[in-house]
């Protein structure tokens, strides 16, 4: 997307957040989550989302098989990004300057010092902001080519170079998106640059250029707007009344439009036509400037038609207003004293609103805002303004970043109110299969060490079966009750038991290396099961680990973040307090300032007010004596 531009002259901040240039093909999930909340406004979230997914993508073995990977320089763009739309300059400047500094392509580079440039010119360093624009060499994305070009011209402009700038901007007016935008800075650099009627006629075609959304009909306005108050003050009054019809009446700058207006009628002693802007004028918002000198005006213009009458009247509804008004600016200072001006500035049906400063005008017990609407539509008040909300938001988190810490304690308490009890019988069982676990696989490892020697020391007696050894056994019992008798008897049953030994001899010879193979076959398929088991056991030890881990060890680790979420709120606290001191001073000098303003004003009112009713008497006494 298009870069913020500055409006030199307008105090205008046009575009968003500059968003990846990957079409619609997100295959990350958290960095879609990421720029979704940034689209949001809420770049806070954003940020905490898309750190921990780059914390964690840059802590992988093989990173290329993370989703993110196609993304990364987008992503870390995009940090430099939110981190700039969140005011944190030095670290979007950092972010930026990873990226500007990485082995990457030379667009990406080009990129990351144009966006490295508007960091700068945004905190006002605008020789380093040159300096970053100097770092761009060969392939300039285009998508940003005209937007490179605009930002040094703004900054050929604020730092005293008009001619330069101005020689950057010419180019630019084809370009659709600056073509407004364009148009007006040229005009103001060819005035700045001493070239008054080249940047009188710029700012006529600036002013006469086709609009079609609410900032190019503003910035149109504006060139009007400024275009009638040079003519104006060159004596131009017709050609300034021209120029100054062509602003919208329901636009920003219609107000002082209709006042220039009237008051370049005035110059050419047309009362009457310069009642015209100045009557609409004076029935609009009464606390904005050029209203109230318009409630002046108008009595001014009758009195210059003669029309005394009127004039007094006119003077009258005057006084009573600026009486009225100044009334309103004491009780805003009262307001703000007291401390409401900054409750209601983070009110949260105002926050949710872009316009919401105009509406705070409609709060109808939030009379502090009444006179400072063109001080609140400022840039530096909204920057201090925005922090003081940031500092809110932030304390909101702390205060329930802490009470979520109270919660985990509950957890874990539940949870070792559920495991205390069951543990102990479960570990006393877990024990007694434990020594008979071990008990097997040290009779396994016996049999496998037996099997293995017997690969080169045969011992085919190992082999026998459960049979055969009861029937060995049984015939060595029968030797032994023989002895040494010579009976026939005894001579018989020797034969016998010798045929049967040399039976089960052979078989277990004869069948020595088929029984040793079958061995070694159920030893490989008991190592499965033992496999099995030792899963089975470390997935024990584990669950048991964890259901002790799960409410073991917390206290510590809890206890230093609560220590830090206290003392981080402690400290946002006091910055609050300074920061809220210093938008209500400023908000009180603005209002004081213009009470001095409307006792002037209103001093004026009453003098109007005496001097025609003194015109009308002697008017109405040439009458009677006619």
């Amino acid at each position: 997307m298009r870069a913020t531009r500055h409006v030199i002259g307008v105090g205008l901040a046009l575009g968003l957040a500059a968003s990846p240039a990957m079409g619609g093909d997100l295959r990350d999930l958290y960095f879609s989550e990421a720029l979704y909340r940034a689209f949001q406004g809420q770049y806070f979230d954003a940020l905490q989302r898309l750190d921990t997914e780059l914390v964690m993508y840059r802590g992988l073995d093989q990173p290329d098989l993370d989703t993110l990977h196609v993304h990364v320089n987008n992503a870390e763009f995009s940090v430099g990004d939110f981190e700039l739309n969140y005011r944190m300059h030095h670290r979007a400047g950092r972010a930026i300057k990873a990226v500007l500094e990485g082995a990457v392509d030379e667009s990406v580079r080009n990129e990351a010092a144009f966006r490295l440039a508007r960091i700068h010119f945004q905190k006002t360093q605008l020789e380093d902001a040159l300096h970053a624009l100097a770092r761009m060499h060969g392939t300039v994305p285009g998508e940003i080519r005209d937007d490179v070009e605009f930002l040094r011209a703004n900054i050929y402009m604020a730092t005293g170079r008009p001619g330069e700038a101005a020689k950057v901007l010419a180019p630019l007016r084809s370009d659709q998106s600056l073509t407004g935008f364009a148009a007006y800075n040229l005009g103001i650099a060819l005035l700045q640059d001493g070239r008054r009627e080249e940047a009188i006629e710029q700012l006529d075609k600036a002013g006469r250029l086709a609009a079609g959304d609410g900032a190019a009909f503003a910035i149109r306005d504006k060139a009007n707007l400024v275009l009638g108050t040079l003519l104006f003050e060159s004596g131009s009054f017709e050609r300034a009344r021209q120029s100054l019809d062509r602003v919208r009446l329901d636009g920003p700058f219609s107000n002082q439009a209709l006042l220039r207006a009237g008051w370049a009628e005035a110059s050419t002693k047309q009362y009457d036509r310069a009642l015209v802007p100045w009557n609409i004028l004076a029935d609009r918002e009464p606390t904005d400037m050029a209203v109230q000198e318009a409630i002046l005006a108008v009595p001014h213009a009758y009195a210059s038609l003669n029309v005394h009458g009127r004039a007094a009247l006119s003077y009258g509804r005057a006084l009573e207003l600026f009486s009225n008004q100044i009334t309103r600016v004491d009780a805003s200072i009262n307001s703000i004293q007291e401390g409401r001006f900054l409750k209601a500035l983070i009110r949260e049906e105002t926050r949710q609103d872009k316009d919401w400063v105009i509406g705070l005008r409609s709060l109808p017990d939030a009379p502090e805002t009444y006179y400072l609407m063109e001080l609140m539509a400022s840039h530096d008040f909204q920057t201090a303004l925005q922090n003081y909300l940031d500092l809110e938001d932030l304390r909101s988190r702390l205060m329930t970043w802490r009470t979520s810490l109270d919660a985990f304690v509950d957890i874990i308490g539940l949870r070792e109110q559920n495991y205390e009890p069951l543990l102990p019988q479960v570990d006393a069982e877990f024990r007694e299969l434990d020594a008979r676990m071990r008990l097997r696989l040290e009779q396994r490892k016996h049999l496998g060490s037996r099997l293995q020697a017997m690969l080169t020391a045969p011992r085919p007696d190992f082999l026998a079966t459960a049979e055969e050894r009861v029937a060995g056994e049984r015939l060595a019992l029968i030797e032994k009750q023989l002895g040494n008798s010579d009976s026939p008897e005894s001579l018989a049953l020797r034969q016998r038991v010798a045929r049967l030994r040399g039976t089960l001899t052979w078989r277990l010879e004869t069948e020595y290396h088929e029984r040793l193979t079958a061995a070694h076959v159920h030893l490989t398929e008991l190592n499965t099961h033992v496999e099995a088991l030792t899963q089975q056991y470390e997935a024990f030890v584990r669950t048991r680990q964890a259901a002790t881990h799960s409410y073991v060890g917390y206290d510590v680790q809890i206890g230093r973040l609560r220590e830090r979420a206290t003392g981080a709120l402690q400290q946002v606290d006091i910055l609050m307090a300074r920061q809220g001191h210093m938008i209500e001073t400023v908000a009180i000098n603005q209002l004081e300032a213009r009470r001095k303003r409307l006792v002037a004003q209103q001093t004026e009112a009453r003098y109007g007010v005496a001097d025609s009713y003194d015109r009308a008497s002697r008017v109405q006494a040439a009458v009677e004596a006619r």
